[in-house]
This record gives C-alpha cells, structure tokens and sequence, in this order.
C-alpha cells in the first residue's frame, strides 16, 4: 500500500488503542509519520505490542518518526483540554486528524436512560466538536489540514438498538461537512464502515449504561479491520469525500435510498446483534 503522502506529515488519531483508529496506527506506524495517539485504555499495549511483533509494526515501537500516547475520555471536556495542553505546550501542529473515538450502543430508544443518550452524543459527537473548536487557532491558521472522521452506515439510516448512536454518527456528518463547505483549505474524508470484526460491540452500552460485554456475531464475521485500516487510509489520500467500507451490509445504503419501502422491510428482520 502506498502511504508515502503520509511521511513526515503530524498525524492525530483519536480512539487509537483498539478496533479501527488502533489498526490505522499500526499501518501508518511502517513511515515516517509522527503519530499522536489518543485512547481512552493503553493499558493493553504490551500485550498487543507482543501479538504483532512478528507481523506488523507497532506504532508505540517505531524507529522512524515519533509516537506519543495519549488517555482521552471523549466524553470529558477536560480531559480532552489536558490532551490540547500538551499539543499546545509542544508547539504541535497536525497535517491530518482522524477521529475513530465513539461508543456503540444496544438497546431499545424507550428503555435507554437520557443518561445513557447523553453519554452516547457526548462521547462520538460533542467530544470531535469540542476537539476541533478547541483547535481552531490551527485551523484559521489557513494551513492545509485533512479530516477523517469515522462514522457508520447507522449515520446514514436509524436502526433498532441503535438509537443515540445513529443521532450521533448523524450529527457528525452535518458538522463536518458544514466545515469542509465554509473553508477551502480544510479537506473531510468521511469513513463509513459497515459490519467490521472489531471488539466494539463488547464496549456498547445498554440501557443502564451498562456494557453489553458480548461480540456479536455481526461484528465477529465483518471485514477484517486491517483491510478496513488500508481502505480507509487510501480514501484519504485520494481526498475522497465520502468512502462506503464493508460487506454486503451495505447494500442497506442502496435500499434506502432508492427502494426505501423494502429498507424498512428488511431493518425490521435483519439480526441486531
């Protein structure tokens, strides 16, 4: 895979120490690039840095370029504010961010506690906001800047279990690409991924704020997430706008939007989990 557009470019990812954001790290950990990494748990590197010594170069490992690690709790302002701390004490400026942070959710909209809602739009879209706001004097700066932002196909459609989350991913799109359209020296690659084998499903939240603690089989049998890394990786480096990442899933985007009658048909049947 060519990723030389990435060398020696100051690359921010967000929710990088597991799933899609942590596979991307490891692809961008083969150049040059400076990575900063943010996640919410780092307590799993060693471990991980084991599992792909073999294979893969770990990002916290690498010989070319820098890495530093973050913990962010994207559903905390102050936390990310310790985050802008050190960008700003370091003098950083980033070439590109791509923001994979989020939650997931399962459970029906009546029984989910605001709580639980609120949880949810914090941590997937009013964290990325707050982030981005927070980074605004680099952004007016005029420099040149390319967004990736992480969303699902539950942004594009509602589906069941799903509710806050698909308001979140919703909500992403509106604001991101309202800031591409304003300034022309901003680029936004928006990542749609469908069914991918990641371990976000263990993570989403039930009714309570409960974690739902289980791998669904949906998640299980989906893409590789190191083919989903190198497809979305591509999309921004081709500039592209918007890039659909995932199986037969996503035939659910086509339906809705040209024979949406058998999209409500099918949502109602398809397995949830």
């Amino acid at each position: 895979m060519n990723l030389k557009l990435f060398e020696h470019k100051n690359i921010l990812i967000t929710g990088a120490s597991s799933g899609i954001g942590e596979a991307m790290a490891f692809l961008l950990a083969k150049t040059s690039a400076n990575l900063y990494l943010t996640g919410k748990n780092w307590e799993n590197r060693t471990e991980v840095s084991e599992m792909y010594a073999k294979t893969r170069t770990c990002p916290w490992d690498k010989t070319d370029g820098k890495t530093q690690l973050f913990e962010v709790d994207f559903s905390d302002s102050t936390s990310i504010d310790d985050l802008i701390s050190e960008v700003t004490k370091e003098n950083i400026t980033f070439d590109y961010l791509i923001l994979n942070a989020g939650v997931s959710q399962r459970a029906l909209t009546l029984e989910t506690a605001f709580s639980v809602d609120r949880l949810i739009m914090e941590t997937n879209f009013f964290g990325p906001v707050y982030l981005i706001k927070k980074l605004s004097g680099m952004f007016l700066s005029g420099k040149p800047v390319h967004i990736g932002v992480t969303t699902s196909i539950s942004g594009l459609f509602g589906f069941p279990l799903r509710s806050a989350y698909c308001a979140s991913k919703h909500a992403l799109f509106g604001f991101f690409e309202s800031l591409a359209l304003e300034y022309s020296h901003i680029k936004v690659t928006f990542l749609i991924p469908g069914r991918i084998n990641t371990p976000i499903s263990k993570s989403a939240l039930l009714a309570d704020g409960t974690s739902y603690g289980k791998m669904d089989n949906g998640q299980a049998t989906g893409m590789d997430v190191h083919r989903c890394a190198k497809i979305a990786l591509r999309a921004i480096r081709k500039g592209k706008r918007r890039k659909l990442i995932g199986g037969k899933e996503l035939s659910m985007v086509f339906l809705k939007k040209y024979i949406p009658f058998l999209f409500y048909l099918l949502a109602r049947k398809i397995s949830v989990t």
